[in-house]
């Protein structure tokens, strides 16, 4: 049988635990203890990470907001063997180096917070994981059984909680936050919820989308979590993936052994580098006319050839080509087109 070990504040014999402590934080409203209430707006929310400052903050926070959602609640042994992890992964897999540091952590300290599960929906039999993946995880490997606080939460629920549990922590990397963003929308979950669970407004938000949904999934994945990059070289790296083939080539980098024996900061850096090297080769060169003008320059970058024309150097010449593409074109198109 589990263990179980009870939370409930004292009350009096004419008191319910709500009467006896009103201001008590299980009864305040709050976004991620009103589970039960569907969300309204994402601004309450949004202001929890505000406020926080630095690392030590951030960790504080995040182990507030494991506390008040385990408040009054029931922590129950179970087995690992019968917990089945979210049904959308937020963190790319540590390496084996952090994975034997926690476990190490654990056994020598013990799991002082519980983890938040659910009954799972489709086998009343088993669990799942709202947050609480690595402490899973190590009592997995060391064959203990978890600490865990058991909720009813719908699919909505469950990824506030985990969004929110993790948003204040720092080891949650920019692509992790992008690549789960962009999962609960493939899910079909709201803008309102998405924000909801990541603390960001709208506009932070597209951008995690867009970067996750721009830069292919292979390619992201072969990175890793790169928790030395932020959104700025991201960024960069979604728009050098823009240019002619870049996609290509960067699939195929990712694919080389050698790569994948790099850390994962070097392999951000060193696909960064491969496609901006790529990408600076398609350098102009002028043209120059008879009388020695350089009149235009041309560059050619894949199967894109572009033509630029200087108007201090010959005036009016680039609108004079413009007016008479047309004819160009049927000349073009009346011989043979060279191969």
């Amino acid at each position: 049988m589990a263990r179980k070990i009870s939370f409930d504040l004292p009350t009096t014999a004419d008191q319910t635990p709500q009467e006896a402590a009103p201001n008590s934080p299980a009864n305040r409203v709050r976004p991620l203890l009103g589970l039960d209430r569907p969300i309204k707006q994402s601004s309450a929310l949004g202001a929890i990470s505000q406020s926080l400052g630095g690392i030590s903050e951030k960790v504080k926070r995040a182990e507030e907001i494991e506390q008040k959602l385990i408040e009054g609640q029931v922590i129950v042994e179970l087995d690992p063997a019968v917990i089945d992890n979210s049904f959308i992964p937020d963190r790319m897999e540590a390496t084996e180096e952090q994975n034997a540091a926690f476990r190490e952590l654990i056994r020598d300290h013990g799991q002082n917070v519980p983890i938040l599960v659910r009954p799972k929906p489709s086998d009343t039999e088993r669990y799942e994981v709202a947050f609480g993946h690595r402490r899973l995880r190590a009592a997995r490997d060391i064959g203990i059984k978890v600490r865990a606080v058991v909720r009813s939460l719908t699919d909505e629920q469950l990824v506030i909680a985990q969004g929110q549990e993790n948003s204040g922590r720092t080891d949650l990397t920019f692509i992790e936050r992008a690549r789960f963003a962009a999962r609960l929308e493939d899910r079909k979950f709201s803008r309102e919820i998405i924000m909801a669970s990541l603390n960001v407004d709208k506009a932070a938000l597209s951008r995690l989308i867009s970067i996750a949904t721009r830069v292919p999934a292979a390619v992201i994945e072969a990175i890793g979590p790169a928790p030395a990059f932020g959104r700025v070289r991201w960024q960069e790296l979604t728009d050098l993936l823009e240019h002619e083939n870049n996609r290509t080539r960067a699939i195929d980098l990712v694919k080389d052994p050698s790569f994948r024996a790099l850390d994962t900061d070097k392999r951000f850096e060193t696909l960064a580098a491969g496609l901006r090297e790529k990408t600076s080769r398609a350098r102009a060169e002028t043209w120059a006319a008879k009388d020695g003008t350089h009149a235009a320059k041309v560059s050619r970058a894949g199967k894109k050839l572009t033509l630029t024309f200087d108007d201090r150097i010959a005036p009016k010449f680039g609108d004079f080509v413009r007016q008479r593409l047309q004819t160009l074109y049927d000349e073009f198109k009346a011989g043979d087109p060279p191969a």
